[in-house]
């Protein structure tokens, strides 16, 4: 008995009559029934499933795209889904061998000689038998219902999340199969935006879907009909893309049955380029099922359209569907017929009213004539649909109204109230004070402290300590501001539940709160930095390229300090407790905070997912009294657990936050923008079963951000970049360099870095391995180019060897005389991650292989490593900073 077919068992049998089993066709279509002692025994009576069980490495997650065990069917699609992989709907499952058995032995028998007639038009009664026993395929679209339905709302969030990802539609409104009351899932709309140009405005837009006002065009059908909704969907946005599941893709059957009811969304987004298909973005909504069975859902897409479209056989004047039919053609809004029983084109009956047949015709001219038809109707005002509206209509349940969910996001919109008015490049001074000029202050006399200067080294060192005491004095007078009282106080007082409701409400707001902003900016910067190169490509050495240079300098630090999220949030924690520690006596605001209890929130969060700043890039400083109290709560939480780190580097941009999140089903973010610079450290789970393999709990990435960022250029980065990739390489048991595009100079930048950083590592008798991630190639099946490509970067890796021998003053001629490297098993190519062009391109299947290939490769050099503890590791980072100050000097 399989995972998913228990999943549906549990989830519908024990809830209805008889009756109502037979309604559903479980008797028919799953012929399996199970006790309720085997449901329990299975543990998913009364639980749900959740994010953290599948974001792990796990054996279905190293699987390839190959038939795999019923038994591992909604494993398999959650894995494969978590890669962006499209091809998650269309998993083929192993026949038993019971199944090949009779296959096999039917072709025997066949063998004979007999009546053609009798063998092609006539089956003998044993085999219609024989036929009717089995067992009917599970529908593509039940698997992902089944994982939708009995998922928690944050593992639905990510589901639906990666969904769109993929290009698919997704759950607007969904019936329970238990009690068909109507869901609304606003939630997992929530972190999804999409990005167009309107040909109008001739603008480009970056927006969150549930606020984006656009026309919405509703499909629908009355009773049977013999064209496909859904298949038309797909031609008119996107016909190279199956974005709605329909009969006629690979997989289908007639076993469908948690599908009927449910209202799908998918966006049309143009590039602005003249063959688009709409000028504008454009939602369509697609209900499955007959219209007439499901009043709800037709009276709510009715009244939120624009446009509505409608599919109809045959109807009599008499019929039920009529009376429908009627109200909606005396509507004001346009009204398109689509008739599958007629085979004319268009007709216009009136002003926004029309006909288009549908028999006997070629499907492109069909497509054509109804885009035509919903352009024209596009091209009058029109009502616009604006999806967090649809919450407001009565008979329905939204998700968000869960208890948790409201009470986190009520203590969020709290602390936003705190923000209300304040410019926003003035926020992190105002409510953060401790990370920003004293911490900085704090890290440039660490740094002095470490470089002493003159002959009285003594009394130097003593100088440079008071001044870092009485800035750590300066720090904890300075207090902790309301917003971070109010954070660490509802981070204590939380369920688990509610805490990361809180947590994602708060990080959702703030990237409202000042994504306007951010925008302008970037747009300003941008404008800018190309005045900038206009007058260097003239070599114009003016007082007007230094005034234009000055200007940048200053978006660029409005830049940095208009970016506030969760991660400078947990940045300002780990000051309020490294001041705590530093300054003994009691001074301060005199607030109550449990100080030290808060490495162990933070340790918690690491669990559940979240990143740790391991490294600040802005002060190119460890935290250490700060990061080894956390290691040291998650020790006590988790006992000391054995990890293999792997350290990732990569310029700002180049995918490799898309890769990572592809790999481990990460959550970094993957904009184009501004990101936080630093080293980020996030816990991945070893499942049990491959921890025999392995000989560690659980994989520790280590991720750069920032590197080589387009707003710091113009500043001295060199030597924070430097001193970040140092640091980072010798703490990882393996280093991923991540390379982009085919670009020599782009290749030089990450190259310098990664060369200089494995050098200083030997120099201190230390030999982590690498793989190099070559991203973007066009041809990767071309075994003569990748031999190229592979010799090419071998000489730019010695290139580079030998200018940072030079700079660190040690004896290499080639980058093997620096690390243990294999040019012909330590490079990876992969795929361009788009299949066509966005926005309305999928990601590429190949690109998902090429993930899976990279991890597997990682997972095999891996388990040949013993990897560290977690208290090796904490110590690894000490010994690691207070070795690194002394390199610091030819860095």
């Amino acid at each position: 008995m399989s995972l998913l077919c228990f999943c549906a068992l549990n989830m519908v049998v024990p809830l209805l009559s008889m009756e109502g089993q037979k309604a559903l066709g479980f008797h028919q279509k799953y012929p399996y029934f199970c006790s309720e002692d085997e449901r329990r025994s299975y543990g998913f009576y009364h639980s749900k499933l959740k994010s953290h069980a599948f974001l792990q490495v796990s054996a279905p997650s190293l699987q390839r795209h190959e038939p795999c065990e019923e038994s591992n069917l909604v494993q398999t699609y959650i894995q494969r889904l978590l890669m962006t992989d499209y091809r998650a709907r269309y998993i083929p499952i192993k026949e038993k061998p019971s199944e090949v058995f009779n296959t096999q032995r039917n072709m025997v028998l066949d063998t004979g000689k007999t009546n053609a007639f009798e063998k092609i038009f006539k089956r003998s009664a044993p085999e219609q038998a024989n036929e009717q026993s089995r067992s009917q395929p599970i529908h593509p679209m039940d698997i992902q219902m089944i994982v939708y339905l009995y998922a928690d709302n944050f593992l639905r969030q990510l589901m639906v999340t990666k969904l769109s990802q993929c290009q698919y539609a997704l759950p607007l409104l969904v019936p329970s199969p238990f009690t068909q009351e109507i869901e609304f899932p606003l939630w997992t709309f929530r972190q999804i935006k999409k990005s167009w140009k309107s040909h109008k405005r001739n603008i480009s837009k970056n927006q969150a879907v549930h606020k984006t006002e656009t026309p919405m065009v509703a499909f629908f059908r009355f009773s049977e009909v013999s064209a496909s909704k859904s298949e038309l969907m797909n031609n008119l946005i996107n016909e190279r893309h199956t974005t709605f599941f329909h009969r006629h893709c690979c997989g289908s059957s007639k076993s469908r049955l948690l599908m009927d009811g449910v209202v799908e969304i998918a966006w049309y987004c143009p590039s602005g380029d003249k063959n688009d298909k709409f000028t504008d973005c454009v939602a369509f909504c697609n209900l499955h099922g007959d219209a007439q069975a499901n009043g709800t859902q037709l009276k709510i897409l009715t009244e939120d359209s624009s446009i509505n479209v409608v599919l109809l056989p045959n109807l009599d004047k008499s019929d039920k569907s009529m009376a429908m039919v009627e109200k909606l053609y005396n509507s004001t809004k346009p009204l398109i017929c689509l008739l599958t029983e007629d085979a004319s084109g268009v007709s216009k009956l009136q002003e926004g009213k029309y006909t288009i047949g549908l028999k006997q015709r070629n499907k492109s001219d069909i497509s054509e004539d109804v885009r035509r038809a919903i352009k024209d109707c596009l091209s009058q005002p029109l009502s616009v649909f604006k999806l967090m509206n649809m919450g407001k209509h009565t008979g329905i349940k939204v998700d968000e109204n869960d208890d948790d969910c409201r009470s986190g996001k009520e203590t969020a919109e709290w602390m936003m109230k705190l923000l209300e008015e304040k410019e926003l490049s003035k926020i992190k001074e105002t409510f953060l004070p401790c990370q920003g000029k004293l911490w900085h202050d704090w890290c440039l006399k660490n740094k002095e402290l470490h470089r002493p200067q003159g002959d009285n080294t003594e009394m130097h060192n003593s100088q440079k300590q008071t001044e870092m005491h009485k800035i750590r004095e300066q720090q904890k007078a300075s207090g902790i501001s309301n917003f971070m009282k109010f954070f660490t106080k509802n981070i204590y007082s939380r369920n688990v539940d509610e805490k990361m409701y809180f947590l994602k409400w708060l990080g959702i707001l703030l990237d409202e709160y000042t994504s306007e902003d951010l925008s302008m900016l970037h747009h300003k910067y941008d404008e800018k930095w190309s005045k900038v190169l206009d007058l260097k490509k003239k070599h114009d050495k003016s007082k007007h390229l230094t005034a234009e240079q000055s200007q940048l300098e200053m978006l660029s630090e409005k830049l940095n300090a208009a970016t506030f999220g969760l991660e400078h949030i947990l940045r300002e924690i780990g000051q309020i407790y490294e001041s705590d520690v530093s300054v003994k006596k009691n001074t301060g605001s005199g607030c109550k905070l449990d100080v030290r209890s808060l490495p162990r929130i933070v340790a918690e969060l690491m669990i559940s997912g979240y990143p740790l700043e391991l490294m600040d890039g802005d002060a190119a400083h460890v935290p250490l009294i700060w990061v080894q109290a956390v290691l040291d709560e998650l020790i006590k939480i988790l006992g000391d657990q054995r990890v293999f780190v792997l350290s990732v580097l990569g310029i700002q941009s180049t995918g490799k936050s898309t890769m990572l999140n592809a790999m481990f089903g990460l959550q970094f973010a993957v904009s184009a923008g501004r990101c936080t610079r630093g080293a980020f450290m996030q816990l991945v789970k070893v499942s049990e079963e491959l921890r025999k393999q392995l000989n560690f709990d659980y994989i520790l990435v280590v991720d750069t951000e920032g590197l080589r960022a387009l707003e710091l250029a113009g500043r001295s980065t060199r030597n924070h970049d430097n001193e970040m990739a140092t640091f980072v390489v010798g703490l990882g048991n393996m280093t991923l360099i991540n390379i982009f595009g085919e670009n020599p100079a782009e290749m030089q930048d990450i190259l310098q870095i990664v060369v200089q950083a494995f050098l200083r590592m030997k120099k201190v008798r230390m030999n982590p391995s690498c793989m190099f991630v070559h991203q973007n190639v066009g041809d990767i099946t071309a075994s003569e180019k990748n031999m190229v490509g592979k010799r090419r970067l071998q000489e730019k890796l010695d290139e580079m060897t030998q200018l940072a021998a030079k700079e660190e003053v040690c004896d290499a001629e080639y980058f093997s005389d620096v690390i243990k490297f294999d040019i012909k098993t330590d490079v990876r190519y992969f795929a361009q991650l788009w299949e066509g062009s966005p926005p309305m391109a999928p990601p590429n299947p190949c690109y998902s292989e090429n993930v899976q290939e990279l991890k597997s490769t990682i997972l095999s050099h891996a388990s040949k490593s013993m990897g560290v503890t977690l208290a090796q590791f904490k110590d690894r980072i000490g010994d690691l900073w207070n070795m690194f100050h002394l390199l610091k000097k030819s860095i």
